[in-house]
C-alpha cells in the first residue's frame, strides 16, 4: 500500500544509497581500526562511493591485517595511535572538529567506543540521550521500517521513549519521509493496567495528539502484526486506527522484544539493513561483530545520509 504524500521518501535500500550520490563522498573517522571486517567494510564504501575513511589505531597491525586480507591501503589517511582509549579519542576528536563526518567502531569494546562518545571534551553529546536506530528494507513491505531501540537503551521509560521517537525522526527526515507513522509496540491493541507497555503507548499516542510529540503520528497500542501488516489490519477490524498495517517506526518496549525482532529479521527473512546511533552531533556507526560486510556498508550509508541531514539543517 503506497502512500502519495512519500513520493520523494526512499523505499528501498537501494533508494537510500542512491542519495548518496547527491550529498557527495564524507568521511568517516573509525576508532581502533586494526580490524578486517571494518577495514573491508570502509575499503567497500570508499568503492561505492559511500565514504573515505581516517583510520585510528595502530598502523603496524592496520597494514599487516589489511595485507593478510588483500587490501591496498596507499589511498587511506592512517593516524598511528597504539593505545585504544588514545586511539579512540584521538577518532572522535576528528568528528568533534569537524575533520570527519561520522564515527565509526572499530577493535574496541563498546563501553570503551561509547565513552568516547560521551567525553565531554572531544565527544559527540548533545544534552539528549542516546539511541539506537535499525533500518530495514524487507521483501513484501513496500517502505523502509525503522526500528528502535533494539540495541542500546534496556528498559525505556516513558520520558526515554519520547526521546527515542525524536531521535528516530530525525533519521527519518534524512531519508526524505515526512510526517512518519510510529507504531509503539505490545503484545495486545488495547490498553491494559497491568501491561505497562500499553499504558505507555496510549499516554504517546496522547501526547502527539496533544502536540506534544511533533512531526509524526503515533498510535498505539499496536500489536506488530497490525503495524505492519494491512491485511491484518483489516482482518482485526482495525479500521479506525491510524495506523493499519502501514507503521514506518516500531517503538519496542524495551530491549529484548526489539533485539529479538532484529535478530528474527536478519536471520530468517530477506532483509537489507543498516544501523545508526542517535542523538548524537554527527552520525555513529555502531554495528555488532556478527553484522556482515553488507550492514556495515549499509550503515556507513545511512550515516552520510544522515551527516548531509545536518549539514543541511546547520
Amino acid at each position: 500500500m503506497y502512500r502519495k504524500e512519500y513520493q520523494k521518501m526512499s523505499k528501498t535500500f537501494s533508494e537510500l544509497i542512491a542519495k548518496v550520490g547527491e550529498c557527495g563522498m564524507k568521511k568517516v573517522a573509525v576508532a581502533v581500526a586494526q580490524d578486517s571486517a571494518v577495514l573491508e567494510a570502509v575499503k567497500a564504501a570508499k568503492e561505492r562511493k559511500i565514504a573515505d575513511a581516517i583510520l585510528v589505531g595502530d598502523e603496524a597491525k592496520i597494514k599487516e591485517i589489511a595485507a593478510q586480507i588483500q587490501i591496498d591501503l596507499s589511498d587511506f589517511e592512517i593516524i598511528n595511535v597504539q593505545d585504544v582509549t588514545e586511539a579512540a579519542l584521538t577518532a572522535v576528536k576528528l568528528v568533534h572538529d569537524g575533520k570527519a563526518d561520522m564515527y565509526m567502531k572499530g577493535l574496541i569494546d563498546t563501553k570503551g567506543f561509547l565513552k568516547s562518545v560521551l567525553d565531554k571534551e572531544a565527544g559527540l553529546r548533545t544534552g539528549k540521550p542516546l539511541s539506537h536506530v535499525c533500518v530495514f528494507d524487507v521483501e513484501g513491505i513496500d517502505h523502509l521500517l525503522f526500528l528502535t531501540d533494539v540495541a542500546f537503551i534496556p528498559y525505556p521509560t516513558l520520558e526515554d521513549k519520547v526521546h527515542i521517537i525524536e531521535n528516530t525522526l530525525e533519521i527519518t527526515k534524512a531519508c526524505g519521509i515526512d510526517n512518519p507513522k510510529v507504531a509503539p509496540l505490545a503484545a495486545v491493541e488495547v490498553v491494559n493496567p497491568k501491561m505497562p507497555a500499553t499504558v505507555d503507548a496510549a499516554e504517546l499516542t496522547q501526547m502527539n495528539k496533544d502536540g506534544k510529540i511533533p512531526g509524526c503520528i503515533v498510535d498505539g497500542p499496536l500489536s506488530l502484526d497490525l503495524a505492519i501488516d494491512p491485511e491484518a489490519a483489516k482482518h482485526k477490524g482495525a479500521t479506525d486506527r491510524a495506523i493499519q498495517g502501514d507503521a514506518d517506526i516500531l517503538l519496542f518496549p524495551d530491549i529484548h522484544a526489539g533485539n529479538l525482532v532484529y535478530k528474527a529479521m536478519v536471520h530468517t527473512a530477506k532483509v537489507v539493513n543498516g544501523n545508526v546511533l542517535t542523538g548524537t552531533k554527527a552520525p555513529v556507526i555502531l554495528t555488532s561483530r556478527s553484522d556482515t560486510m553488507e550492514v556495515k556498508v549499509n550503515s556507513l550509508a545511512l550515516g552520510a545520509i544522515i551527516a548531509e541531514s545536518i549539514k543541511n539543517a546547520n
